[in-house]
C-alpha cells in the first residue's frame, strides 16, 4: 500500500485529496497535512473584506469531510520537506513519510518586500480569510470617517483579479452607503496597462476595465513600483515602457489594500532541485518535479514563467480552472504510476476567470493561457456577478459533501463558450 501525502488543504489541496482517493480507493492511503482546521473559499475573500460575507460563511471544517472519505488528516504546520528522504517534517517534531508527495500549499505572501506593507504594517489584505476578516473590521471604522483609498497590486504580483474585484466591490459598497462622493479612489498596479492581468490582456479586458474605471471616477497609475508605505502615505515610482523612472507619486490614503507578490513557503524554500529561486515548485508537463520523480505539485505554488517581460515585473496567474486541470492530471498520473504505467496526463493550462465588480462583473477565457491562443474572449455584465455567487455556492457544497468530480467547472466552460459565440466582442 502506497502512502500519498497532499501538503496543503486549499482550493487545490482539498480537491486533490478527494480526487486522488476516489481513484485509488482502499488500496492506497491518502493523507492531508494542513496547518488549518478549515478549508476556506479564497475567491470570496474580497466580499469578506467589506463584510458582504462573514468568515464562517466561507469556511468548512476539514476533519469531517476527510473522515467521510477515509482520508487521513494531520492538522500540523509542515516545517520542512526532505525530498531525498521522502519525509515531511512537522512543527511538533514528528515526521510523515510518503511514497508520493503532492505539494498544494499555495504561496507565502511577500509582505516583507516593501517597507510598511501588509497587515502588520499600514495596509489591509484579502489574500487570506483571516486578513480579510481584519480588513472587514477596518472597513467598519473607515466608512464612519471616509477618505482616500488606494487599491492595487505590488511589483512582482501575479494575482491581479482580486485587486480589481476588491476595488469595484468597495466602490459599490460606498455607493450603497451614499458616501462615494467623499472618497477619492486610486488604482495602483504593476501592470503595464489596465486589464493586462499578468496575461498580456485577454480579448478587450483593457477597454472593458478602463471603461469601468472611468465610469466610476477611479484614477489609475500603471507601470507602478511601490517604494515604501508610511502612515497615511504611499510612495510610488511610475516608470516608462523601458523601465526608466517617469514620475514620483506621494499618494495620501485612509485605507489601502494591495495584492503582494508571492513566493514559496518556508518548508520548501531553498530545497535544491525542488524549487526555483523564488521558492516555487519546479514541474514538468505532467505536474511532476524533474529531480524528485515522486513529488508532484498543483496550484499557485508551481513555477510557471511570466507570459511576457514587463517594465515592472509581473507574474502569470494560476486561475481556478487551471488548478482544477492540474489536479485531475496529477491524480491520474499518480494512479498510472501505481499501475506501473508512465505519466501521460497534462493539465489544460487554460485561464478562465469570473471577476465580480460589485453589481456587475467581467469574465475572460484564454486557451491556452500563454499566447498565441486558440481562443481569446472577454465579456461583462450582471450575469458574471450572479455566476460568481453560483460558483461559490457550488464549490462550497462540493467540498462539504466531499465530491471530487469537477462537474460544474465543465458546465461553466461550456456556458462561457456559448456567451462568447453570442458576444459582439
Amino acid at each position: 500500500m502506497a502512502r500519498i501525502v497532499v501538503l496543503g488543504a486549499g482550493i487545490g489541496g482539498v480537491p486533490m485529496a478527494l480526487e486522488m482517493k476516489e481513484l485509488v480507493g482502499k488500496n492506497h492511503q491518502v493523507t492531508v497535512i494542513s496547518d488549518s482546521p478549515t478549508f476556506h473559499f479564497v475567491p470570496s475573500n474580497p466580499w469578506v473584506g467589506v463584510k458582504w460575507r462573514t468568515p464562517d460563511q466561507i469556511k468548512i471544517p476539514l476533519a469531517p469531510v476527510f473522515k467521510k472519505r477515509d482520508i487521513e488528516f494531520i492538522q500540523q504546520k509542515a516545517t520542512r520537506v526532505h525530498p531525498s528522504e521522502n519525509r515531511v517534517e512537522l512543527a511538533d517534531g514528528a515526521a510523515v513519510n510518503y511514497d508520493y508527495l503532492i505539494i498544494a500549499t499555495g504561496p507565502k505572501l511577500d509582505f516583507e518586500a516593501v517597507p510598511g506593507f501588509g497587515p502588520e504594517g499600514y495596509t489591509q489584505s484579502v489574500c487570506h480569510v483571516d486578513h480579510a476578516e481584519e480588513a472587514g473590521h477596518f472597513w467598519d471604522g473607515f466608512v464612519k470617517d471616509p477618505g482616500p483609498i488606494i487599491v492595487g497590486s505590488m511589483q512582482g504580483a501575479s494575482c491581479f483579479g482580486p485587486a480589481y474585484e476588491y476595488l469595484f466591490i468597495a466602490n459599490s459598497d460606498l455607493r450603497k452607503r451614499q458616501i462615494r462622493d467623499k472618497v477619492q479612489i486610486t488604482f495602483v498596479t504593476s501592470e503595464p496597462y489596465i486589464g493586462h492581468l499578468g496575461l498580456g490582456g485577454v480579448g478587450d479586458t483593457k477597454g472593458m476595465l478602463e471603461s469601468e474605471l472611468r465610469q466610476h471616477h477611479i484614477k489609475w497609475i500603471t507601470n507602478a513600483k511601490v517604494d515604501k508605505i508610511e502612515p497615511g502615505k504611499m510612495f510610488v515610482t511610475e516608470v516608462d515602457d523601458n523601465g526608466q523612472e517617469k514620475k514620483k507619486h506621494e499618494l495620501p490614503f485612509k485605507h489601502t489594500m494591495m495584492i503582494p507578490a508571492f513566493k514559496g513557503i518556508d518548508a520548501v524554500f531553498g530545497v535544491e532541485g525542488l524549487v526555483n529561486p523564488r521558492g516555487f515548485v519546479l514541474i514538468d508537463e505532467y505536474q511532476r518535479n524533474p529531480t524528485f520523480k515522486n513529488i508532484y505539485s498543483v496550484g499557485v505554488c508551481v513555477a510557471i514563467p511570466p507570459v511576457e517581460a514587463t517594465p515592472v515585473p509581473t507574474g502569470a496567474p494560476k486561475t481556478g480552472y487551471m488548478i482544477e486541470s492540474m489536479v485531475t492530471a496529477t491524480a491520474h498520473n499518480i494512479y498510472d504510476e501505481l499501475q506501473g504505467k508512465a505519466p501521460s496526463h497534462k493539465g489544460t493550462w487554460n485561464a478562465l476567470c469570473l471577476a465580480d465588480l460589485g453589481d456587475s462583473g467581467v469574465a475572460f477565457l484564454a486557451k491556452p493561457q500563454i499566447p498565441p491562443r486558440n481562443v481569446t474572449w472577454a465579456g461583462k455584465g450582471k450575469w458574471v456577478h450572479w455566476m460568481k455567487i453560483a460558483f461559490e455556492f457550488y464549490f462550497m457544497r462540493k467540498i462539504k459533501k466531499g465530491i471530487s468530480e469537477p462537474f460544474y467547472e465543465r458546465i461553466m466552460l461550456k456556458f462561457i463558450g456559448i456567451m462568447r459565440l453570442k458576444s459582439p466582442h
